[in-house]
């Protein structure tokens, strides 16, 4: 119990730290992480559901639909968070704008060595210039 208590204090932390947006993003960014929250219970809910088949006595472990479905949602959230970030300077129509760049990694693999290696990225700069 107390190990599954702290992986969900663990996806709290890194969804409420990994996802600072600007003030300023798009109308319906809040719409699309509420879809991606909901979407990851709901698919949360069902894993939990398909672990309690392997138990003895599923009766007796509807929990794990309950920790699935939180843990679906915080991942949505942050799948959905992450999407819709923004980057530290953004310029759109001669308005600047100011926030918390998102830190996203990727796996690039070298066509040369074919090592695949981890790395960090994060917007500095986004605009449109007309």
């Amino acid at each position: 119990m107390k190990r599954i208590t702290r992986i969900i204090s663990l996806l709290t932390i890194i969804s409420l730290l990994g996802s600072a947006t600007s003030v300023f993003a798009d109308d319906n960014a809040f719409r699309e992480v509420f879809q991606d929250a909901f979407y990851g219970g709901a698919a949360g809910a069902l894993v939990g559901a398909a672990l309690m088949a392997f138990t003895k006595k599923p009766a007796d472990h509807l929990d794990y639909m309950a920790y699935g479905a939180a843990s679906g949602i915080l991942a949505g959230t942050g799948y959905g968070l992450a999407k819709s970030a923004r980057a530290l300077a953004e310029i759109n129509n001669g308005r600047v704008r100011i926030a918390m760049p998102t830190v996203t990694p990727d796996l690039v693999e070298s066509p040369l060595t074919r090592q695949s290696t981890i790395t960090w990225r994060a917007e500095i700069l986004r605009g449109t210039f007309n």
